[in-house]
């Protein structure tokens, strides 16, 4: 699977596009992660084309010596600027154990585990030789099982089910298995 995750990412020229975009921002440990990679991968398996079913582009990276708000803002202005494409999403995620009510985050992976879903905590960056790289805490056997689970370390069972049935994905993907604990 992981072989098959990293074919369809070399395939995407719009993502490689936009890995080589963030790679310019110089962030430590970013990655473009969820919706954006998760729902091309859905449409792929269920032999869509690919329709750009994602509310926004999530940009996460980790530093905790600059956790402003501010400038995740900036970021994001910038790369709509650059693009012209309004999705954009940056989130430091030194920061965002505050809004879980969580412990301080050691890292992006470590923010990742605690996402909402399995499937949604895959990523991917442009790495320094031009090659991509992938952070997947969960590793993408959902994913490519087609498997929508709460991660193992989110703890608000409502908060997950709520979210599945909101985003009505098994509308959008009838071949999902949502697992509602």
């Amino acid at each position: 699977m992981e072989t098959q995750f990293k074919q369809y990412i070399s395939e995407y020229d719009d993502l490689l596009r936009d890995l080589r975009l963030v790679k310019q921002l110089q962030l430590p440990q970013s990655y473009i992660a969820a919706g954006y990679i998760r729902n091309y991968v859905w449409d792929r398996l269920h032999g869509f084309d690919y329709r750009g079913r994602h509310s926004d582009i999530d940009v996460v990276y980790y530093d905790p010596a600059d956790c402003s708000e501010e400038r995740d803002a900036r970021l994001e202005d910038e790369l709509k600027s650059l693009t012209g494409n309004p999705k954009w999403s940056v989130k430091n995620q030194a920061r965002m154990h505050v809004r879980n009510g969580e412990q301080p985050y050691s890292s992006t992976w470590d923010a990742m585990r605690r996402w909402p879903e399995v499937a949604t905590a895959v990523g991917a960056s442009m790495g320094e030789e031009g090659q991509v790289q992938f952070i997947c805490p969960y590793g993408v056997k959902d994913l490519f099982e087609l498997i929508i689970r709460r991660s193992p370390l989110f703890p608000d069972r409502a908060y997950y089910l709520e979210r599945v049935h909101k985003k009505e994905w098994k509308k959008q993907w009838p071949l999902l298995n949502v697992i509602e604990d």
